[in-house]
C-alpha cells in the first residue's frame, strides 16, 4: 500500500466488524468481513504466518496451512514450540497474504501493491487423535486432490507425533486491493508510465524424482502445469 492510499480514498462503514481488533481503520473500505471473500483467500493458501508471544518476545512463524469448514488448520511436531504454546492456549495472530502486482505512479508517494490479504484472531485448540488422521486426509487434499487414495497413510507412530492445532474465523479480516495508481491531478502530465506490474503464483511443469524406477505420472501430477490457482 502506499502512504498516498489513505488519503486518496474516503473512509467506509466497518460496523460489520466482529470485533474491535479486526476493525479496519486505514483504507476501511477495503475491508470485508464476510466468509467467502475469506474463505477464497484462504483456499488458494499453502502457508500462512502465526504470530505470538512468549517469555522470548514475539515471533512469526510460517507454516502449511489449509482450511476445512470454519477453521484453520495448522500441523507440526509435537516438539514444536509453536505449537506447545498454542495448546496452552496463547493468543496468536495468523495472517495469509496474496501479492497480485506493483502498482506504478506518476509519482513516488502513489506507488502502490495489488493484494489480498487475511487476518485471524484468537485461540488454536487441539485435534483430538480420532480426527487427526481425517484432518491429515484433508490436507492432502488440499496438496494434491486424489493423492492420499494411493500413498501410504501415516501410521500409528507418525501420527502420534503429530500435533495437529485448528483455530475458528469468527474473529476475521479480509483486505484488498486492486486496481491502478491513484496519482495526484498535478501529476497525471507527467510523461512517464503507469500502470500495474502483475504478479501471480504460477505452477510449473512437474520434475519426477529419480530414486526409484519411474512411474506413469497420475492425472493431477499431468494437469498441474496447467492449473489455474485462484
Amino acid at each position: 500500500m502506499s502512504l498516498a492510499d489513505t488519503v486518496n480514498e474516503p473512509a467506509a462503514d466497518t460496523s460489520a466488524a466482529p470485533s474491535p481488533r479486526t476493525r479496519v481503520r486505514r483504507v476501511a473500505q477495503r475491508a470485508h468481513y464476510d466468509a467467502a471473500t475469506l474463505h477464497a483467500i484462504l483456499d488458494e493458501a499453502y502457508v500462512c504466518h502465526v504470530a505470538f508471544a512468549d517469555e522470548h518476545g514475539v515471533h512469526c512463524i510460517p507454516t502449511a496451512c489449509w482450511r476445512e469448514g470454519d477453521h484453520l488448520y495448522i500441523h507440526g511436531s509435537n516438539g514444536s514450540r509453536m505449537l506447545r504454546l498454542a495448546a496452552d492456549g496463547a493468543q496468536v495472530c495468523v495472517t495469509v497474504t496474496h501479492l497480485d502486482g506493483l502498482v506504478l505512479a506518476r509519482s513516488a508517494f502513489n506507488h502502490s501493491m495489488n493484494y489480498r490479504s487475511a487476518v485471524i484472531y484468537g485461540v488454536f485448540e487441539a485435534v483430538t487423535e480420532e480426527y487427526k488422521a481425517a484432518v491429515l486426509d484433508a490436507f492432502m487434499e488440499h496438496i494434491a486432490p486424489g493423492r492420499r487414495h494411493e500413498v501410504r497413510a501415516g501410521s500409528r507412530k507418525e501420527l502420534a507425533a503429530t500435533t495437529v492445532m485448528r483455530i475458528a474465523l469468527a474473529e476475521s479480516v479480509t483486505k484488498i486491493r486492486t486496481g491502478g495508481p491513484k496519482d495526484d491531478e498535478a501529476d497525471m502530465d507527467r510523461p512517464v508510465w503507469a500502470g500495474v506490474l502483475p504478479l501471480t503464483l504460477a505452477p510449473s511443469p512437474p520434475v519426477a524424482d529419480t530414486a526409484a524406477p519411474e512411474r506413469e505420472a497420475p492425472v493431477y501430477v499431468k494437469a498441474w502445469a496447467n492449473r489455474q490457482d485462484g
